[in-house]
């Protein structure tokens, strides 16, 4: 499994566009999901071009929650894209009114591998991957709560990696049997899970490539 950050608060790597907001591309060996797209579609496609990560080869996108920094991409996005399912929080969902969106309440598998722990306290869904380490959690921001979170992804498994944004998060022990911890957009309290992830900490930024 890989995740590479195409949107985030700053920049990674050289040449890429930075802005408030977050999204990232999730593959696995027979799928490849853009989660969430960022505030601005021009900053999401031209980060996407930079990164040679085609538009068209995105079989699914997966919306966290409503906020515009996770969804202000998302009908440039589909204008390049006419294929990909879209799963959505269902608070959100009929907004959009297409065929191809997926209402998104409770805990669902939406792919080989590949779950949503459900529109969690009626505002976020996270996405749950199955890799040969354990469980990968992307969170847009953790809105309602890691340890919420956390807890959801706990029946397909044992949580290996968290990455996304962790909104007020400082429960620092929750992060203790981890394998990796990448914080990024409206993470407030990082330095503080670096010092206590200590090597096991990934600092975000677009461009950013993590192989699990």
């Amino acid at each position: 499994m890989t995740v590479t950050i195409i949107y985030d608060n700053v920049a990674y790597t050289e040449g890429l566009r930075a802005d408030w907001g977050f999204s990232c591309l999730v593959e696995t060996d027979n799928v490849r999901i853009l989660f969430d797209t960022g505030a601005n579609g021009a900053t999401l496609l031209y980060n996407m071009e930079k990164l040679n990560i085609y538009p068209s080869s995105i079989d699914k996108v997966f919306i966290s929650h409503a906020h515009r920094d996770h969804t202000g991409g998302l009908n440039d996005f589909l204008e390049v894209n006419k294929r990909a399912r879209v799963y959505l929080p269902s608070s959100i969902a009929k907004t959009y009114g297409l065929d191809r969106v997926v209402s998104v309440a409770g805990p669902i598998q939406i792919h080989e591998g590949v779950f949503s722990t459900g529109e969690l306290k009626g505002i976020e869904q996270s996405l749950v991957v199955n890799t040969a380490k354990g469980l990968a959690v992307i969170a847009g921001c953790s809105h309602p709560g890691v340890s919420a979170i956390l807890t959801a992804a706990s029946r397909w498994g044992k949580a290996y990696a968290l990455i996304g944004g962790l909104h007020g998060f400082r429960e620092f022990e929750l992060l203790r049997d981890l394998g990796l911890v990448c914080a990024c957009h409206c993470t407030q309290f990082r330095s503080g899970i670096e010092k206590f992830c200590n090597e096991k900490y990934n600092s975000g930024g677009a461009g950013r490539t993590l192989q699990l």
